[in-house]
């Protein structure tokens, strides 16, 4: 997991991360909008693709996550800020289920507004990432 670091920004995703790992829905709600938008590679398997909104949305994730995974596990190895809003991270992700594992190259790319994370999105390599962070950055 990141260590803790020193902007806002970064502190509120390491934060996030840490309670993704926990499934713990109190400490995402603190982090996050009431309105966010998550689109995490597991929607794909358990909500038809379908992002995940609002702490409801957050809450029904984890759900889908302790029914479609034994385990799962993200492991940023890398945050930084590309610009007021946007934190991107890269790492692994690591997960077993569903007659499944997975250990692979992931991405993040987060947007944080007024102390709070209101979009959210898991890239299936740091490369996917790392280009709609830019792509982002220069819209």
């Amino acid at each position: 997991m990141l260590p803790a670091v020193g902007s806002a920004n970064l502190e509120l995703v390491r934060r996030a991360f840490d309670a993704f790992e926990r499934r713990d829905a109190r400490v995402l709600a603190e982090v996050c909008s009431e309105d966010i938008v998550f689109e995490p590679v597991t929607a794909r398997l358990a909500a038809d693709g379908r992002p995940y909104v609002g702490h409801a949305g957050l809450r029904q994730y984890l759900a889908d996550v302790a029914r479609v995974w034994q385990e799962l596990r993200p492991e940023p190895t890398e945050c930084r800020e590309v610009d007021d809003e946007l934190v991107v991270c890269t790492g692994r992700v690591y997960a077993w289920g569903v007659g499944r594992v997975v250990d692979t190259p992931a991405g993040w790319l987060w947007r944080v507004r007024d102390g709070r994370i209101v979009h959210g999105r898991v890239y299936e390599t740091a490369r996917a990432a790392l280009q709609a962070a830019e792509a982002e950055r220069a819209a």
